[in-house]
Parts: structure tokens; C-alpha cells; sequence
């Protein structure tokens, strides 16, 4: 008897990243996650992708009509990436989605990394819909999507694992992708991206570089001038 598939590690070999409606007008509405980590953690998850070579798919829906324009932080990591554009709010609606990510299966990746917004329209209605009419494994990054409240979040979460959905975190997906440390191909660059978007982890790192190792700050700067205490 085979066993589950979501005792299996992701891979860079086995993965593929779907973005989902990244747009401004989707983003005012989420209350389930502040907005600018929400962001952070996107654009976080995209770097990794680039960084393991992961594919990737960005899909958006009404752009000029009421979305906007993808980041511009995620466009500068996939600058060659066509944008895949909608009007269903579920992308499985989509020919151009489905081709996409069956090109990437029929390459082995078949563990699709779905971050999007909203949690409980886009995708909730992709994942049903893609489980439904494939053997497609989808993973939900949890906190790189967003709902419109924190209910609306947590229950279509709910839905999906119920469903078969898997849930992880961006970073999870990201150090699952490097899994060992010796692998130096690509420490310097997942260090980099845990510097910019990991809050006190990628602090963490700065210190131990600097006042542990001994190593030189990663940006240059004027020189300390100091202490010079004043007269009282």
C-alpha cells in the first residue's frame, strides 16, 4: 500500500509556486493577516522559489477593471513571467492556469505551492476544484494568503484540509526546499532571503555573522563617531 503523499518532503524537483490575485484591491480587503507582512511573506516565498529554480505561475483577475497591478516586488523576482489573467475568481476556471501547471507536473511537479488571496474564494475554489478533476497535490501557504477576516481565513483552512489540502508556512517551504545546510549551492542566497524577510531570525543572523564570527556587515556605512558624552 503506497503511503500518503504528504509524508513526502518538498522538493525543488517535486514543487511548483502558483500566485494567486497578488493585486492591491484583493490585499485592502484581507483582515485575517497584517497586510505588509502579508506581503513580506509573498514576496519571502517568491525569492525562494527563484533561489531553488522552483516554477513558478502568477495569475491575477480584473487587473484594470478593479484588482491593479501585481507587486511590483513579486514582478521584480519573475520579470520574464507572463501574466496569466482571469475574470473567473476560481483560477482552475482558467485554460491558460491549467496548461501551466501541467506543463510543471509533466516534469515532476506535482506539489503545487498555492499562495493567494482571498483564502476563502481564490483559494479555496482552485484547490477544490484542481483536487477534484486531477491527482495534483497542493500545498496552502497559509501565511502568504489572506482572508477577509479572520473566520473567513481559518474556515476555508478548515475546508481545504478537510479536502486534502496540505498547510505549511513560507518558511517552512523554503528550509524544506534547502533541507541541509551543507548544501552550499544555495546557503548564501536562503540565508539572504531570511535576512530581508525573517524578522528576528535574519536578525539573528546579521548578529551571528558579525559579533559571533567575526564576519564584515553586509552593508557599508558611515563610520561610528562616539561616544562623546556631553557636559552637564
Amino acid at each position: 500500500m503506497p503511503k500518503p503523499f504528504y509524508l513526502e518532503v518538498l522538493t525543488p524537483q517535486n514543487s511548483q509556486v502558483l500566485f494567486i490575485d497578488q493585486q492591491p484591491q484583493m490585499a485592502f480587503g484581507v483582515q485575517s493577516i497584517d497586510r505588509q507582512t502579508l506581503k513580506n511573506n509573498v514576496v519571502g516565498l517568491a525569492k525562494a522559489a527563484k533561489v531553488f529554480n522552483v516554477p513558478a505561475t502568477i495569475t491575477t483577475v480584473e487587473t484594470d477593471g478593479f484588482s491593479g497591478n501585481t507587486y511590483p516586488e513579486l514582478l521584480a523576482v519573475f520579470p520574464e513571467n507572463k501574466l496569466l489573467e482571469r475574470t473567473s475568481m476560481n483560477s482552475w476556471d482558467d485554460q491558460n492556469v491549467r496548461d501551466a501547471l501541467a506543463a510543471n507536473v509533466a516534469k515532476g511537479h506535482k506539489k503545487i505551492v498555492v499562495s493567494g488571496l482571498w483564502t476563502e474564494v481564490c483559494n479555496l475554489t482552485f484547490s477544490l476544484s484542481c483536487l477534484h478533476d486531477t491527482d495534483y497535490e497542493i500545498y496552502m501557504v497559509a501565511d502568504a494568503s489572506g482572508g477577509t477576516s479572520a473566520d473567513a481565513h481559518k474556515y476555508a483552512m478548515d475546508r481545504m484540509i478537510q479536502a486534502g489540502v496540505v498547510p505549511v508556512t513560507w518558511q517552512q517551504v523554503m528550509l524544506e526546499w534547502q533541507r541541509d545546510w551543507a548544501r552550499k549551492e544555495t546557503y548564501d542566497a536562503v540565508t539572504g532571503v531570511v535576512k530581508e524577510h525573517s524578522g528576528a531570525y535574519g536578525m539573528g543572523i546579521d548578529y551571528a555573522v558579525t559579533h559571533v564570527h567575526k564576519g564584515p556587515e553586509r552593508t557599508k556605512h558611515g563610520a561610528r563617531i562616539g561616544p562623546n558624552p556631553a557636559k552637564i
